[in-house]
């Protein structure tokens, strides 16, 4: 049952649960009660835009207020919606099964050490609905009277703020304190998320949020729950793995007379293809050529005996006739070998270089052709093809796509796909568990120690590529260690004598200046040129030109088609006000900007009304006069002398669009509009 609450009721309780962690706030997160209080009554008063620019709540707070506010959410909501009975609890835990497997371990350990703290543990599904929670028992019960308990859906559109929904929405760990929930009866909570992605395609499947009253609030709870996303997604892998070897000897089992010239494709209860070999062209070419750049999509969910039905009727008419086998594991239906018979060699798939073809698709995910990013593309691209060179440092301001040079690095190396990627981020590790994380433990070699031991990240990337974002952030007395592992190629779990091999290559990447952090000794000169033996510097936003046009209309579809939505259309004095802005958090800041745009935006066009306020302002001081130094600017009219202008620059750059556009002082969007405004065709010259 739900009451109404009032604002003098909600700050009373806020400010009694709140005491100790508001100590830990100032000390270590711009929060203040009263203003972050204030703010949100502003918010549901209808303050001008002006007035939310000057909130001082953390803009990904405000952002997911308005979020809230302009989606109808109900301030006074007291609690989540509760999904129904027992049976559709239990369909939601068979659904999740692989899941809720994988976050056993983890929950069953931390589950013991949060009796007594006053805080909880839960996990979420996908779609924001709670499958599982462990913790304090009398935080658990407190939990249920807001329904945070399983059954309860936690999404932003149905529950405001908070740390679940707030963490599906941006796709990264959160913590949501307080008053900074946007719902009434959940302001007496403080709550972190992590989401947890699929291994195999990258896709959100589901979020670790640790959660309870204000109290319990540090700074480090951020990093615990994306330390325990990190967990279930390894104990994911593992089943993946684990289950791709059994569905191969299933079908071996099954199928005594298949020929290794036979195409063969095997496909996982979700429609996965986790195997194939010699498929004729039709099928390798084409069908599976549209799911090439699209990881997350699937063929179709294999639910029962008729869903290989749909499977097969998704194929060119031609090759229907394919043998299907049904590959069971445990009793149920888990995934399905399509058996093709042997074609002439003039049909089959040419030979071509997987790791070339892998290296053009993660070279075609960095958009944008400004030769600054070129130069930088061009040189990972030669030493992702190396293998000479075991140490990589990507150097470049937060935002700019560092993660994606990472990952070029991995797709293209001799040493294929099926390599493992492992990332590691220094700046969401404690100091204590850095031995830990990097080079592993044996069985109780500390106290919180696992009983069964643990391997590092090195043991886990060992023969393929170990990305150590922010490694600027790494503690100086842990440098010596790592550089031994670098230079020896061998690593020595905490506690344990045995030296473990490892053939890794490193990608370091920072968004410090390293160089000056060595002259500040606050890092080891040696290990910086150890790990510098190639520099990439990812070139900001600012410095890559008509790059901020490509991306735009990069993100604008990608969006537009998540949300099932038309693009956006901006209008040039829109575009104008894009280019002029120096984007201080890159490319990052561009496409939070596009997904606000989509979601704020009235009727799909986006004008300079529309624009946040600091954009407009920055692009404003930076205005130039258009063809102010033209020499016909006082013959005939300004309409007639800006149209000669242009002609004859155009004329003089053999049409080249964007020397003209530089020689003019004017945007290349500024230079479309008034190509368009004086009907100069584009290919006239």
């Amino acid at each position: 049952m739900t009451r109404d609450i009032d604002l003098d009721d909600i700050r009373t309780s806020v400010a009694q649960s709140g005491r100790q962690a508001r100590s830990l706030s100032v000390a270590n997160l711009d929060y203040d009660e009263r203003r972050t209080m204030r703010a949100w009554e502003n918010l549901l008063s209808g303050a001008s835009d002006k007035d939310r620019a000057r909130s001082p709540v953390r803009s990904l707070i405000r952002d997911s207020w308005h979020r809230c506010a302009t989606g109808g959410i109900d301030a006074q909501q007291n609690e989540a919606p509760l999904r129904g009975g027992r049976d559709e609890v239990e369909h939601l835990a068979y659904l999740n099964r692989e899941l809720l497997e994988a976050a056993r371990r983890s929950f069953f350990t931390i589950g013991r050490l949060l009796e007594g703290t006053g805080a909880m543990l839960v996990l979420a599904d996908g779609e924001g609905t709670l499958i599982d929670t462990v913790g304090d028992e009398r935080t658990l019960r407190d939990g249920m009277d807001i329904h945070l308990a399983v059954g309860g859906k936690w999404t932003e559109d149905v529950v405001g703020t908070n740390g679940i929904g707030t963490a599906l929405w941006a796709g990264e760990p959160v913590f949501v304190h307080a008053a900074e929930h946007f719902c009434a009866g959940i302001k007496a909570w403080t709550c972190a998320g992590a989401p947890v992605r699929d291994p195999f395609d990258g896709r959100i499947i589901g979020v670790v949020d640790l959660s309870g009253h204000p109290d319990i609030f540090r700074p480090h709870n951020t990093a615990l729950v994306a330390a325990a996303a990190r967990e279930i997604e390894k104990a994911l892998a593992d089943q993946q793995s684990e289950e791709r070897t059994r569905l191969l000897e299933a079908f071996i089992t099954s199928a005594p007379r298949y020929r290794r010239s036979d195409g063969l494709m095997i496909v996982d209860r979700h429609g996965r293809v986790i195997y194939k070999a010699n498929l004729p062209r039709p099928i390798e070419g084409g069908f599976l050529a549209s799911f090439s750049g699209a990881p997350a999509r699937r063929l179709v969910e294999l639910t029962a005996a008729d869903s290989l039905d749909g499977l097969v009727s998704q194929l060119p008419q031609e090759f229907q006739s394919c043998h299907v086998n049904r590959l069971e594991l445990d009793g149920d239906l888990r995934g399905a070998a399509l058996v093709f018979p042997p074609v002439a060699a003039s049909s089959l798939v040419p030979a071509v270089n997987p790791a070339s073809t892998r290296l053009n698709q993660a070279r075609a995910a960095i958009i944008g052709e400004s030769p600054a990013l070129r130069a930088a593309v061009d040189i990972a691209c030669r030493v992702a093809q190396s293998n000479d060179v075991t140490s990589v440092l990507i150097e470049g301001e937060t935002g700019v796509g560092k993660e994606l040079f990472a990952r070029l690095l991995q797709q293209g190396s001799p040493a294929g796909a099926n390599a493992p990627f492992i990332a590691l981020n220094c700046g969401a590790i404690t100091r204590e568990l850095f031995g830990s994380e990097l080079f592993g433990h044996a069985p109780g070699a500390f106290t919180g120690a696992s009983r069964e031991g643990k391997p590092g990240v090195f043991e886990l990337a060992n023969g393929g590529v170990l990305s150590l974002d922010e490694i600027g952030e790494m503690p100086l007395d842990i440098q010596p260690f790592l550089l031994r592992v670098l230079e020896d190629r061998v690593v020595t779990r905490i506690g344990d004598s045995r030296r473990r091999p490892v053939d890794v290559r490193l990608v370091a990447s920072t968004n410090r200046e390293l160089r000056q952090e060595v002259e500040a000794g606050r890092f080891r000169r040696d290990l910086f040129y150890r790990i510098s033996t190639v520099s990439i510097r990812v070139p900001p936003l600012r410095e890559r030109g008509e790059d901020i046009v490509l991306l735009l209309d990069h993100f604008n579809q990608k969006i537009a088609a998540r949300m099932q939505m038309e693009p956006l259309a901006f209008t040039p004095q829109a575009l104008d006000h894009l280019m002029a802005y120096h984007w201080p958090g890159n490319v990052r800041e561009l496409r939070n900007l596009v997904e606000k745009l989509h979601v704020l935006s009235n009727g799909g066009s986006v004008g300079v009304a529309d624009l946040p306020a600091e954009l407009t302002r920055a692009a404003a001081s930076d205005d130039r006069p258009v063809l102010a130094s033209s020499p016909l600017a006082g013959t005939g009219t300004l309409e007639e002398a800006e149209c000669q202008a242009i002609r004859q620059v155009l004329a003089a750059e053999h049409g080249n669009l964007s020397r003209a556009a530089r020689r003019l002082g004017v945007s290349r969007p500024t230079l479309y509009r008034k190509l368009d405004q004086y009907g100069i065709r584009r290919g006239f010259f």
